[in-house]
């Protein structure tokens, strides 16, 4: 049985006093104090965020091998072609849903039996850390809660946010086009019911404190079930006031602190993520103070940014932004990725490239096969809210001869810098945009959601003469040097040099070892020469045994990561 400290009780107790005032908030705490000292069914786990930390992202039914259940078949790809590559597995939701891939929840505590069973989670666990998602802001409208509403039942008639249409709801910010209202028929009357992100996924209601009590339970459910970081999905939406813009409000942070509260009391070897597709200083405000919101928030704004500096062969502003980049505390980190099941967010983007250079990325997308998914401002009008396309092809055109070495020093670029990379699994063997499955769906994200057979893609990436090839044995390579060196862990020194425009430029350094790393990055179709900091240098990648000193010639398009010779 766990006993929480008197301090964690009194945070605790603040927080929910915040949210519910003094009477509720104090009975809602006592609820959860005696939750907590309950304890949890779960030995600690041991998921260390070092420079050996990669997580792989992946749809329960990404890779499949019937008849085994397609858990299994990710299960087996995973082993057979990661196991030394990656220490976790983000598996995209895997609970009963009814759209959006996964995010349209309809029951939080089970596993979608057309993926598999609990058991087959499990095992995934076995061998690698897990990273769940909890889908917080909404349910879809087959949830059992939404369904017990639209009854009447008394007890489920405040789950979900509703508000009056003839308001003004015009402030609020939204990340699609369709209305931010949808009617629902009950015994009551129609209700209009919040749909921040389609008429399919309702949104929570946490004004209400049994839809909080209800997410800390299912927070701690899925920490008895073995997961290692649990990302909170939408977050940035969590809370709504209507006469505000209902994104980042106080009590949402209060409710990230409560979850991060609870962690610290019960589990605290569980890393809270944060997913916000947001503007980059909005995006980092989920660090809290360092100590008490999310360990690690996505980093949104690389992305797009690689994109512009690949598409224009400069690095001048990755290289300025890079530059800001730091950690509000070392138990904190950025969450490194260039692709997801999502698109490539534009919005991240917003102050740190030119209205004319998204349009010129957002055009040069659409020019590779991309499409373009749209947003609803205040005003009335639509911009691009995130770009629909695989990395890969975001990159390059067709038949571009430079496109694996562009994409290769994409993702060297991303892996060099502090933080934990998640690497989305389609991008590790260049997967290119599958058309056919955005017309099937008429959903421009399915574009990069293709679904592989195992024994396909086996046969793919040992087959030399393929891109899935060529591009997965030089990730893999670059992914075996990352983890072999301990200036690449997380909390590890970084410093962006500024070398050229063409040159994109980490140097990073151990107090664990005294080892220090200097990672080049070509962005350009052209060679170009780099002055290297006094002493010897030898090439980790591309490997080699020669010492490098003086000046050294970086290819087009390509990476060298060197260590400083003791």
């Amino acid at each position: 049985m766990t006993k929480l400290t008197l301090a964690l009780e009194e945070r605790i107790q603040t927080k929910f006093i915040e949210l519910y005032g003094d009477d509720v908030g104090r009975l809602y705490a006592a609820k959860l104090v005696e939750r907590l000292n309950a304890g949890l069914s779960v030995p600690p786990r041991s998921l260390t965020l070092n420079e050996q930390a990669v997580v792989a992202i992946a749809y329960g039914d990404h890779v499949q091998q019937p008849p085994a259940t397609p858990l299994t078949g990710l299960h087996k790809f995973l082993n057979r072609h990661l196991s030394d590559l990656i220490s976790a597995v983000h598996i995209l939701p895997f609970y009963p849903f009814t759209s959006d891939d996964g995010f349209s929840v309809s029951d939080y505590r089970a596993v979608d039996p057309r993926l598999g069973t609990w058991a087959d989670v499990c095992a995934l666990g076995d061998d690698f850390g897990l990273m769940f998602d909890l889908v917080l802001n909404h349910t879809s409208v087959a949830s059992d809660w939404f369904q017990r509403m639209l009854k009447g039942e008394d007890a489920y008639r405040d789950y979900y946010v509703t508000a009056d249409p003839t308001l003004d709801l015009s402030g609020v910010v939204r990340p699609r086009t369709h209305p931010l209202l949808t009617a629902f028929a009950t015994p009551n009357g129609e209700r209009h019911v919040w749909t921040t992100f389609s008429t399919d996924q309702v949104d929570l209601n946490f004004a209400n404190p049994v839809v909080l009590m209800e997410m800390l339970e299912t927070l701690l459910f899925y920490v008895e079930q073995g997961a290692d970081l649990i990302r909170l999905d939408a977050i940035a939406y969590l809370w709504k006031i209507v006469g505000t813009t209902c994104i980042h409000l106080s009590q949402t942070h209060r409710v990230v602190q409560l979850f991060r509260d609870v962690l610290d009391a019960v589990a605290p070897w569980v890393v809270l993520i944060t997913e916000t597709n947001v503007p980059h200083t909005e995006n980092i405000s989920y660090f809290g103070s360092g100590t008490d919101e999310a360990q690690m928030v996505y980093n949104f704004a690389l992305p797009p940014l690689l994109v512009h500096t690949l598409q224009t062969g400069s690095a001048d502003v990755l290289t300025t932004w890079a530059a800001t980049l730091h950690a509000p505390s070392p138990q904190t980190t950025f969450f490194n990725f260039t692709a997801s099941h999502d698109g490539i967010g534009v919005r991240p983007a917003t102050g740190l490239l030119s209205d004319a250079q998204i349009a010129a990325m957002v055009a040069r997308i659409q020019q590779h096969g991309g499409q373009i998914s749209y947003k609803s401002n205040a005003d009335g009008s639509q911009s691009a809210y995130e770009m629909n396309c695989t990395y890969f092809d975001a990159l390059s055109s067709p038949d571009d001869p430079h496109a694996v070495d562009r994409f290769i020093v994409s993702q060297a670029i991303m892996l060099s810098l502090a933080g934990v990379p998640g690497i989305y699994l389609p991008s590790l063997f260049g997967a290119r945009n599958w058309h056919a499955g955005a017309a099937e769906t008429g959903r421009a994200r399915t574009i990069n959601r293709e679904k592989y057979a195992l024994d396909q893609l086996d046969r793919r990436l040992t087959t030399p003469s393929t891109t899935e090839y060529q591009v997965f044995s030089r990730y893999a390579e670059l992914l075996r040097v990352r983890r072999s060196q301990a200036a690449f862990h997380p909390s590890s020194p970084q410093r962006i040099l500024t070398l050229d425009d063409g040159l994109f430029a980490v140097e990073r350094g151990s107090a664990e070892d005294g080892s220090r790393l200097l990672c080049l990055h070509n962005v350009t179709d052209r060679a170009l020469s780099a002055a290297l900091p006094r002493g010897q240098w030898h090439t980790l990648y591309p490997a080699s045994s020669q010492a490098v000193s003086g000046t050294c010639v970086i290819d087009p398009y390509q990476c060298m990561w060197l260590r400083a010779d003791a």
